[in-house]
């Protein structure tokens, strides 16, 4: 990647930044894996230096892309289905804040602030553009249609740390009810309209993070495992199993970029499950959580080797 040429890197996608996302949930999982089990290793301590230093050289990457060629990326930015991977640069901000977190307070506080900030700053922009817009359709509603509003509900997981209580309050609300908005509006596009094409099928997989996620915050924000906690962690837990039993559906698909969908989402799930067992101490959340975690370590494995082969054979970063 470091050697991009400059026509490739005229079709570098934004939605290179859900790499990201996944890598730094691989590193939040295996961080609380090495606290319930004491491992002698830390796995997260690697997963976290490689989150980074991918997410600093992707940034460059665009930056440049941005100076050299402003029309694609405003095209990009214009695209009713491209636009939503921009936000993901701001989560990623955010769930790196989460991962440096345990290391260091001041270096998650700086990436805490800007991603906060900047995913308002995209929220705000993101829904102007929808209640003005003149050319998206129905079929163009997917579930990474989440990313710039419901993304929001990441925010308490750090902010707690850093800030007043009441600014993780103003997020949350955001993301909880503008899931609940947007949950209603994919699923009266999957039942009623065409079916999303199979490039975009990983993203139903985003389905399962505001719940998992969501879960997550609430605990960080009220600090008890209450009626509302354990409706948000069945319900991501029920999305899981559904999404599970169309396994094969799935394996099928060609690799794409869109692949990396799978990623958050999971670590989410497993994160979450081994929040549960922190909380009840049940041998089932653990298992269960240990199993998620091996089934994602898998999962980033495999996403990792499709990636760099397809870089290799110029399959990524072409006009589309």
């Amino acid at each position: 990647m470091t050697g991009v040429q400059p026509s490739r890197l005229q079709n570098f996608p934004i939605s290179w930044f859900a790499v990201v996302m996944g890598m730094a949930g691989f590193t939040g999982a295996w961080h609380h894996a090495e606290i319930l089990l004491a491992l002698p290793v830390r796995p997260s301590l690697v997963l976290l230096a490689l989150t980074v230093i991918t997410f600093v050289l992707l940034l460059a990457l665009y930056l440049t892309k941005i100076l050299k060629y402003p029309n694609q990326v405003k095209a990009e930015y214009s695209n009713p289905i491209k636009l939503n991977f921009f936000p993901t640069v701001s989560i990623d901000l955010i769930l790196i804040s989460v991962v440096l977190l345990p290391y260091s307070h001041s270096l998650s506080l700086v990436s805490w602030a800007a991603g906060a900030v900047l995913h308002l700053a995209f929220t705000l922009h993101v829904l102007s553009m929808w209640l003005h817009q003149t050319h998206f359709e129905v079929d163009h509603v997917n579930p990474a249609w989440f990313i710039p509003v419901v993304g929001n509900i990441l925010v308490p997981i750090a902010g707690v740390s850093h800030a007043s209580p009441e600014i993780s309050w103003f997020f949350f609300s955001i993301g909880l009810i503008f899931w609940l908005v947007l949950l209603t509006i994919i699923f009266y596009r999957m039942l009623f309209h065409q079916p999303l094409p199979a490039k975009l099928l990983p993203t139903l997989f985003i389905l399962i993070a505001p719940p998992a996620a969501g879960f997550i915050s609430w605990l960080q924000l009220t600090g008890e495992l209450n009626a509302f906690a354990r409706i948000l962690y069945y319900v991501s837990i029920f999305l899981t199993l559904m999404l599970m039993t169309q396994v094969k559906r799935f394996l099928k698909l060609e690799f794409s970029l869109s692949s990396w969908a799978y990623s958050f989402p999971m670590a989410a799930i497993t994160i979450a499950t081994f929040t549960m067992y922190e909380q009840l101490h049940l041998p089932f959340f653990k298992g269960l959580g240990m199993a998620l975690l091996i089934l994602l370590t898998v999962l980033i494995a495999m996403l990792v080797w499709k990636t760099a082969r397809a870089v290799r054979h110029r399959a990524i970063c072409i006009e589309d």
